[in-house]
């Protein structure tokens, strides 16, 4: 089998539903969150910990939600913005994370587009969340502090936490 198949070399491609240009929202969509994949398959090569699942739905948006409550309680309190770094793995989660939040601006034009599972949008939204929480989880677990902006006043009110 041949890995290449010469029909997309005048700029179009196949998609479920048939062939659309490889400019269009459609593919931007699914390229960069192809993109996001990618890094998180990069930052996940640095960890032990590898654990991935991929149909999106509801339940895959209610078990982000409560893993990032349950990560966000055993990291430090955030006063400050946190700028990307630390151990190799985190850099490539922030660099990740940055990706799915262009994804989910793709995808939100898409949908005004076309029809979208609603569950993406949101799915993608807590994606972005969920690795930001994990980016602090892997610089602590590996002992490296969150590189704070520090000229920046403190902006975060941490409600629902206690004072540290």
């Amino acid at each position: 089998m041949s890995i290449y198949t010469r029909t997309g070399d005048d700029g179009d491609t196949g998609i479920v539903g048939g062939r659309t240009s490889k400019s269009s929202v459609q593919v931007e969509a699914y390229g960069t969150i192809e993109e996001a994949n990618s890094f998180i398959g990069v930052a996940t090569a640095f960890l032990t910990e590898k654990k991935i699942a991929y149909k999106v739905n509801e339940t895959m948006v209610t078990v982000l939600e409560e893993h990032i409550d349950f990560y966000n309680e055993v990291t430090s309190a955030l006063e400050r913005f946190i700028l990307p770094g630390g151990t190799p793995a985190a850099a490539y989660l922030h660099v990740a994370r940055t990706v799915v939040r262009r994804a989910e601006r793709r995808v939100v034009q898409l949908a005004n587009e076309t029809g979208v599972n609603s569950y993406v949008r949101q799915y993608l939204n807590r994606l972005a969340d969920y690795l930001f929480v994990i980016c602090r989880i892997v610089n602590a677990r590996a002992g490296q502090p969150d590189i704070e902006y520090e000229r920046g006043e403190k902006v975060f009110r941490n409600v629902g936490r206690e004072e540290e």
